[in-house]
């Protein structure tokens, strides 16, 4: 698994070639960078759409929030690249990273997707895919993240 030192330095050199690379920069206002090694939980929130339309949900905006509220939790965000982004993480072995601090979502106690509406179920499969996490639960065990989804779309 690629470290975050070696996710930084490949995305400087592949974001001037793709659509917004904005989308996986973060560093917005308000954005929680909470130091990793004093955290006891730590909990990725996902969005399984690009940026561009997941940043401005509230259930997820809610959750960020009161997650980061607790000294010993840690949420970052992670949305589904667009398809340049995920040809090229595909390609180079990248797997899926948080928006903060670039952390593989491996490194994660949880990925906890928001579920909105249905058209997103097999977007939620491919990010668990570009995370390198087996999609079938029977197949990850108790060294990945738990992965738990809610939202809407959940029944």
């Amino acid at each position: 698994m690629k470290t975050v030192q070696e996710i930084e330095n490949i995305l400087e050199r592949i974001l001037p070639r793709v659509t917004k690379p904005g989308r996986y920069t973060g560093g917005e206002y308000n954005q929680v960078v909470k130091e990793w090694a004093e955290i006891d939980y730590k909990v990725a929130l996902a969005f399984p759409d690009i940026y561009d339309l997941g940043m401005s949900n509230l259930g997820l905006m809610i959750m960020y929030d009161l997650i980061n509220k607790h000294r010993n939790l840690l949420a970052e965000r992670v949305y589904s690249p667009w398809d340049d982004m995920e040809a090229v993480m595909r390609q180079r072995e990248i797997p899926l990273f948080s928006l903060e601090t670039k952390h593989p979502i491996r490194e994660f106690d949880m990925l906890a997707i928001s579920l909105p509406y249905e058209q997103l179920y097999t977007n939620a499969l491919n990010l668990i895919d570009l995370a390198g996490m087996p999609v079938r639960a029977e197949d990850r065990d108790a060294s990945y993240p738990l992965v738990i989804a809610g939202g809407h779309a959940c029944y």
